[in-house]
Parts: structure tokens; C-alpha cells; sequence
């Protein structure tokens, strides 16, 4: 199954977090690599007044794995705590690492820890530039265009800003 993820950091030495997780993503038994998008610096998004001047680096990991989802969201949660992220009561709070599974192949999953494809990814530029960098002619479940699409069509004004093509 083809997964796909996004990678963020706005807290310490952002682009070292994103090459960590990175590496212990790849590093799991049953996760290959497939792809992955440049980095980019982008402005934070739904967060509280007094963190937005912490700009975010996010970047899209793309997976192969047979591993079931509900595990693979728990694996991605021992990572973010082991790259530092702090579980938190503020939404949306400075954090050295997030994962979010933004899609896994065509399946749509709605349960109480696990929603696929992720609600907000096609509202939220820095996710879908770069997913548009690496794979522009996927449809996710519950589009009726491609990411390509999407990003045209997108009215998202945060600013996404290439950081680094290779990481």
C-alpha cells in the first residue's frame, strides 16, 4: 500500500527533525521509501496568536508498507515523542515533529483515532504543494480532481516558500 506522508517541524533545528524522522521512518521494519517532495518553509496555520512567528518546514514522505493503518498511527505517534514532541493541552502548539497520514492508497477510514484520507489536507497549501510535486496526478478519495487540481483551485494564503530540494 502506498502511503503518504507529511513531515513538520517548527520548533529547534527544524530541517534536522524532518531528516530524523525521515530516517526512522525508513529505518522500520516493513517501510520502504517511494518518494519524497522538497522541503518547504511555509507559514503556521489554525495556530494561537502568540506561536505565529514559528514558521513550520513541512515536506511529503511517500511509503510503501503492507503494515496495518491503526499500527502505523501508533509507530508514527512513538516517533513524534521520540524526536521530542511533548503531548500538549494547546492546539496546535510548537512542536519538533508532526506525522499525519495524509493518504493510504484509495481507502477511506473513519474511526476514533484514524481518519484517511486526512479532513483538512486539500485545504492547507503546505500540504499540497508539496504533494504536488510528487505525485500532481493523484486523485484521493473524496476529490473528484488531482492534487494538481486542487492546488490550482486552492484559496489557502499562507505562504509556502521552497527551503531545500534535497534533505
Amino acid at each position: 500500500m502506498e502511503v503518504g506522508l507529511s513531515l513538520g517541524s517548527n520548533m529547534g533545528d527544524r530541517l534536522a527533525h524532518l531528516k530524523n524522522a525521515k530516517a526512522i521512518i525508513l529505518d522500520s521494519p516493513g517501510i520502504v521509501a517511494a518518494d519524497q517532495s522538497p522541503v518547504y518553509e511555509t507559514e503556521p496555520v489554525d495556530v494561537p496568536p502568540e506561536f505565529q512567528a514559528l514558521n513550520f518546514l513541512n515536506a511529503i514522505l511517500i511509503v510503501k508498507t503492507l503494515i496495518p493503518l491503526s499500527q502505523l498511527m501508533r509507530t508514527f505517534q512513538f516517533m513524534e515523542q521520540k524526536i521530542g514532541r511533548v503531548p500538549n493541552t494547546v492546539i496546535n502548539a510548537p512542536r519538533p515533529m508532526d506525522i499525519d497520514i495524509i493518504y493510504a492508497d484509495g481507502l477511506q477510514v473513519q474511526e476514533q483515532h484514524i481518519v484517511i484520507p486526512h479532513p483538512h489536507w486539500q485545504e492547507r497549501r503546505f500540504v499540497v504543494q508539496p504533494l504536488c510535486d510528487v505525485r500532481p496526478d493523484l486523485v484521493i478519495p473524496g476529490q473528484t480532481g488531482t492534487v494538481a487540481d486542487v492546488l490550482a483551485g486552492l484559496s489557502d494564503p499562507h505562504k509556502v516558500i521552497l527551503f531545500a530540494k534535497k534533505w
